[in-house]
């Protein structure tokens, strides 16, 4: 069964380092799995890391996550073709879609050559959850700040738009990320904009903001909203999943 809505987790967390695996799917894209239902039987999760152009070593990592923590996990890759023939007929049939990071720009140009701007809208209104990490994160808003174009940050403002605001990603470790955002809100760059440190998550129903959640302690999500020729910050403090 889908989620009861259109459900959207956008992160700036979701991995840790494994034991005996590179990396374990930490509480955030478990929280994923959470928001779809999907508890009779192992969950569907498709990863698409287009934004790193689909390394196949971190589709590896994936998969090793997947296995031990019991879900079904298919690898969507774009290059060098789609690996499935119905991109929208496999993203429907899933319970959670996960986006990796890297480059949001190319991503967003790589996925609507594919048409996967329109794909997305269907599959998130159809109840399957759309989540993601960084690039992963960005792409459902209108858009955010990214390092797509080289080292200097710059505002990226293409995004698929399911989501009315702006998206400010690892907010607490990158010290650039924060002033920029506060300037493309004020200067109407960017709309509302809601960002969320390492290791935290926003919860949206439809467009509806339902909660901030996190899988570290200390940290939070916040609203910057324009005021005048400014902006301001609203700290939102997260549950502790």
């Amino acid at each position: 069964m889908p989620a009861s809505q259109p459900t959207i987790l956008a992160t700036s967390g979701g991995y840790r380092y494994g034991e005996r695996i590179q990396i374990e799917f930490n509480a955030l894209v478990r929280h994923a799995v959470d928001l779809s239902g999907a508890h009779a039987r192992p969950p569907r999760v498709t990863h698409l890391g287009t934004a790193s152009g689909d390394q196949r070593y971190f589709s590896a990592w994936m998969d090793d996550a997947a296995r031990e923590a019991g879900y079904h996990l298919t690898n969507l890759n774009l290059f060098p073709m789609p690996s499935v023939a119905d991109i929208e007929g496999h993203l429907l049939e899933q319970d959670v879609v996960w986006v990796n990071g890297g480059s949001v720009a190319n991503l967003l140009a790589v996925w609507r050559v594919h048409g996967l701007d329109e794909v997305f809208r269907r599959v998130w209104e159809a109840g399957v959850v759309l989540a993601g990490v960084s690039a992963g994160s960005i792409c459902w808003y209108e858009g955010g700040t990214t390092d797509s174009f080289g080292p200097e940050l710059r505002p990226v403002t293409n995004g698929l738009g399911l989501l009315p605001y702006g998206n400010g990603v690892h907010y607490d470790s990158e010290e650039r990320r924060r002033p920029l955002v506060h300037q493309l809100v004020a200067d109407g760059t960017l709309p509302t904009t809601h960002c969320t440190d390492d290791g935290v998550g926003i919860v949206y129903h439809g467009t509806e903001l339902v909660e901030a959640v996190t899988e570290q302690d200390g940290k939070a999500a916040y609203i910057v909203s324009r005021d005048g020729g400014g902006a301001v910050e609203e700290r939102l403090e997260p549950r502790r999943l």
